[in-house]
């Protein structure tokens, strides 16, 4: 299970004595822990699964990647590389990522299966690449490339 991974990667760090994937690792599951509470809320006693754990870990490197650019356009470098540095410790838990030419493949297969000929079809033909690629594909890319099929 992924939590547990993310666990003993916090405990090996902790021994290794490496503060900051010690700091990027309680990150992680200061988050989790965020989404289980809200999810208890739901009604889903047993916190949330691999699936939401892969898209939360998306999200974090989605935002450090923003968060890279704004600090290298204010010259702060010394905070860009921390980030940079955070979003490697959360990759090592995301399964390999679809390859670009493999991720056009994957969308005009979905684009067919889902029936999509307009941009209105674009909602259906995400929400099933997400379901198959939770994790695999980077979803911002491939709302690019859903769009440009469908227009």
């Amino acid at each position: 299970m992924l939590r547990d991974r993310i666990d003993d990667a916090l405990k090996d760090a902790m021994l290794a004595k490496s503060q900051e994937v010690v700091a990027a690792l309680r990150l992680i599951l200061a988050a989790l822990k965020d989404r289980d509470i809200a999810a208890r809320a739901k009604g889903n006693l047993e916190g949330i699964g691999d699936d939401e754990i892969l898209a939360l870990l998306q999200s974090m490197i989605k935002q450090r990647s923003e968060s890279i650019e704004m600090y290298e356009k204010g010259g702060r470098l010394d905070l860009a590389e921390r980030e940079t540095k955070e979003i490697a410790t959360i990759e090592q838990f995301l399964p390999e990522q679809i390859a670009d030419d493999e991720l056009v493949d994957a969308i005009t297969s979905v684009i067919i299966e889902e029936k999509g000929k307009t941009l209105k079809d674009m909602g259906r033909v995400m929400a099933a690449l997400k379901e198959r690629y939770t994790g695999r594909m980077d979803f911002a890319k491939a709302s690019a490339v859903v769009k440009k099929q469908l227009s």
